[in-house]
This record gives structure tokens, C-alpha cells and sequence, in this order.
């Protein structure tokens, strides 16, 4: 491994102390240092899952993990430890028991990965062997469903996601970016096979894989009406090859005619002439055959599409039925009158609570009180001002006198002013204390009077 790669690995990777106990073996029994034990073992752990992502591969083997974690001519000794507590854990698993949840499919048509090896894992198995073999492969569980869910992502946004059938080659072809080898693309599609998102299968030795569809909870096992579809569209995309490759020839045919037209050649240049009409004409025909199987594929979307939306429709029906299942009109007609009635006998009741809160005898008693109190306010607001002149006699002329003469000639407002001085006021409240006959004289004069400066 190269030096560059090391840096990657761990922070710790040239710290020589901490690289010795880390490349030691493990204690037999570890329970004499479990703390040790657990440092060691989450490091490998980690280690271990961030080298399979950083290659993107998502198997692992004890002989790749010796020459990746090589250190200065070093491979850790612990190893073997750390695969079997994985497995333990379940984060990796080996491919032949990864693969046995399958249908056996899966082995008729892997390219060794999946027919060899599996056979020779599960024995070695079976026959009880606890020891990791160095070939021995493991799949690492979380890699793989990360593997599976970017498959699923990148079928779905390419064009490939209309057609749910797409040959195994078109589908390595497709996901190269995402897989880094076959074995990879197995394991992820493993992974979904699992999920119940798609499903594998040979056609006339051809390998296809089904994919479940948006909108669908599961994938359902290829059926006649998919391999129908199947063969139409790959019969279009096989005419729509030679289309494109007719109307290159044609083209080549057109420019060769005028080359030798150039030179002079007439008659061949006719040739050539000829020739492109037959390849126009091939295809011509071919387009129209074309034309005719993207018509049926528009028909066969179509009746899909129909399909869902009356599933839909009996769906929205039963549901329908059942909230509607104990409603009729006549219960509903019921309910409405007696709704009605509980109105206007609520309207009934406010009116009457209304008539004994304010009867005709207490509107009659009430007025009766008002104007009373109205004819007892009379006298007092008479007597308390003086009667207004209402025709004033002028000087001796003979002439009355209008509202501006009536002012003037009255007489003016008596005004004196308040200089008083702190002692007259104490003299004054002396004089109300101690003399009765003051105090009567004094309230008996008026306010302006009492307030009036000594002379």
C-alpha cells in the first residue's frame, strides 16, 4: 500500500506507540483487559468499513486486509479476531450465506462469484470450521444496503426508470459509476432482491433484471405481459439503430454521388444515386414499422396508466360505501327537522323569558316615577334663578330696548380684589373659634364681604 493511501487511513497511522499495540494480537481472554480489548477492536472495526468504502467494493477478505493494512513490512496479527467479531455483530456476513436467502437463480448465472466459491464457503461451513479462511470473502452489510440504495437511485433518474425490465449488461453499463465491478453490482442487487425491490431471471440465456416501480410496495415475478413489453422495446431500440444507420448510408451515398460528379463520372455517380433511394426507401419502411411498435408501447402506458386510475376509482368507492354505510336520506331528512324544531323551541323560550322581564304594568310604573320626579324638579329650578325681563322699558323716550342695549345699560359686576394677608386670615379663623356671635354674623355676609381688606 502506498504511503498516500496511509495518510487516509487513521490520524494515528505514524504514531509508533499507539501502532504497536494496535498491530498486536489480541489476549485469548478478554476479560483481562476489557478496555484494550474494545480500543482495539473499534479501531479494526472502523478501519476496516472506511477502506471498503474509500475503494467502493463492499467484500472484504482476510488476504486484502493484510496487504492493505500493511505497515512497514507488517500486517496487524488481529485480524482474523476482528472478522469473526464482526460476523458476531452481523456487520459482514459471507457471501455464500448472504446469497443463500436467494432464490438459486442468483448461482445458475454468477460469473464464478456466486457458483464456485459459494459452494466450497457453504461446505467449509457446514463442516463446523470456525478459523477465517484468507479467501475467504465477507460482505459488509452496511456498505452494501448504501450500495443498493445509490442502484435504486441512479435506475430511477435515467430513462432506463419507463422500462421495467433492463437487460444485466445495459444495467452494468448503467451503473458504473456506482459499482466499481460485477461483484459489486451482485451484492447490491442482492441487497434489493432482498428488499423486494427487484427481481432476476434468464430469458432465452439472456439475464434481466425487473425493477419494482414508483408506486409500488413490492416487486411482482416477471410475467408474460412484462416479456411482452420487453421484446417490444428492445425490438424498438433495435430499429431505431438501423434507422439511424440507413439514413448515415444514405448520406455517404449522396456525397460520394457528388464527388463523382465532380470528376466527371456520370454514370456512376446515378449509381450512387440509386443506391441511396433503395437505403431511403429500407428506411422508410422500417421507420413505419417503428412508428407502429412506439404506438402500441403508448397504448400499453396508456392501459396502465387507465388501470391505476380505475383502482383508484374502486378504491375511493369502497370507501365511500363504508362512511357511508349507516347514512340514508331519510335519517338524514330526520336529523333536519328535528334541528329545526329544537331551534324554534329555543326561539319560543327566549321569547317568553323576554315578555316576564318586561311586562305593560311595569312600562306604565316606571313613567308614572319619571314624571313624578320631573314635577318635583320644577319648583326648585324656578325659584333658585330670578324671572328675565323679557320687555325692558327704555330711558324716557318711549323706545325699547334691544339685546345689545339691554346689556349695556345694567349694571356693572361688583369686583374687588383678594389682598388679603396671612395675618388677617389667622385673625379671622381666631374670630370664628371664640366668638358664637361672630360666627353667625359672619355667615349671614356674604363670601366677598368676609374676604374684604381692612380699610
Amino acid at each position: 500500500m502506498s504511503n498516500a493511501t496511509e495518510m487516509i487511513l487513521a490520524p494515528e497511522w505514524d504514531d509508533e506507540e499507539r501502532m504497536n499495540f494496535m498491530f498486536s494480537d489480541f489476549n485469548e481472554n478478554r476479560d483481562v483487559n476489557t478496555t484494550d480489548w474494545d480500543s482495539k477492536m473499534d479501531f479494526w472495526t472502523v478501519l476496516i468499513v472506511k477502506a471498503c468504502r474509500d475503494r467502493g467494493t463492499v467484500c472484504v477478505s482476510l488476504k486484502e486486509l493484510n496487504k492493505t493494512f500493511r505497515r512497514k513490512e507488517r500486517s496487524p496479527l488481529g485480524l482474523a479476531t476482528v472478522i469473526q467479531s464482526m460476523a458476531r455483530c452481523g456487520k459482514i456476513q459471507r457471501e455464500s450465506e448472504f446469497a443463500a436467502n436467494m432464490d438459486c437463480g442468483w448461482l445458475s448465472w454468477g460469473v464464478g462469484l456466486l457458483l464456485v466459491k459459494p459452494l466450497k464457503w457453504t461446505f467449509s461451513t457446514l463442516l463446523g470450521s470456525s478459523q477465517v479462511s484468507l479467501e475467504e470473502s465477507f460482505v459488509v452489510i452496511e456498505l452494501v444496503k448504501e450500495k443498493a440504495a445509490e442502484l435504486l437511485k441512479v435506475y430511477r433518474s435515467s430513462e432506463f426508470s419507463r422500462c421495467s425490465i433492463i437487460s444485466f449488461q445495459e444495467l452494468c453499463t448503467l451503473s458504473a459509476d456506482v459499482c466499481a465491478d460485477e461483484s459489486t453490482l451482485c451484492m447490491a442487487l442482492l441487497q434489493l432482491q432482498r428488499d423486494k425491490q427487484v427481481t432476476v431471471s434468464l430469458h432465452e440465456g439472456e439475464k434481466i433484471v425487473k425493477f419494482c416501480q414508483a408506486g409500488q410496495d413490492h416487486i411482482s415475478q416477471v410475467s408474460d405481459v412484462d416479456m411482452g413489453i420487453y421484446k417490444l422495446q428492445r425490438s424498438q431500440k433495435l430499429l431505431e439503430e438501423r434507422v439511424e444507420k440507413l439514413g448515415l448510408e444514405a448520406d455517404k451515398c449522396k456525397e460520394e454521388a457528388r464527388v463523382l460528379l465532380k470528376e466527371g463520372k456520370k454514370s456512376q455517380a446515378l449509381r450512387c444515386l440509386r443506391g441511396r433511394k433503395r437505403v431511403e426507401k429500407r428506411a422508410e419502411s422500417l421507420f413505419a414499422k417503428l412508428e407502429s411498435i412506439r404506438g402500441i408501447l403508448d397504448r400499453i402506458a396508456q392501459s396502465q396508466t387507465d388501470k391505476m386510475v380505475i383502482q383508484a376509482y374502486q378504491a375511493g368507492v369502497s370507501a365511500l360505501r363504508l362512511s357511508l354505510k349507516d347514512v340514508t336520506v331519510e335519517r338524514a331528512e330526520s336529523l333536519v327537522d328535528q334541528i329545526q324544531e329544537l331551534c324554534d323551541t329555543q326561539d319560543e323560550v327566549n321569547q317568553a323569558i323576554s315578555s316576564v322581564a318586561s311586562t305593560d304594568e311595569d312600562i306604565d310604573e316606571l313613567e308614572e316615577e319619571l314624571k313624578s320626579l320631573i314635577d318635583e324638579s320644577k319648583p326648585d329650578s324656578i325659584s333658585r334663578f330670578p324671572e328675565v325681563p323679557t320687555n325692558v322699558q327704555g330711558p324716557p323716550g318711549g323706545h325699547s330696548l334691544g339685546g345689545s342695549d339691554l346689556l349695556s345699560s345694567l349694571p356693572a359686576v361688583p369686583y374687588s380684589p383678594l389682598d388679603i394677608t396671612d395675618e388677617q386670615l389667622e385673625e379671622e379663623l381666631n374670630n370664628l373659634k371664640h366668638s358664637d356671635s361672630g360666627f353667625e354674623q359672619e355667615k349671614k355676609t356674604s363670601p366677598a364681604r368676609r374676604l374684604e381688606p381692612a380699610q
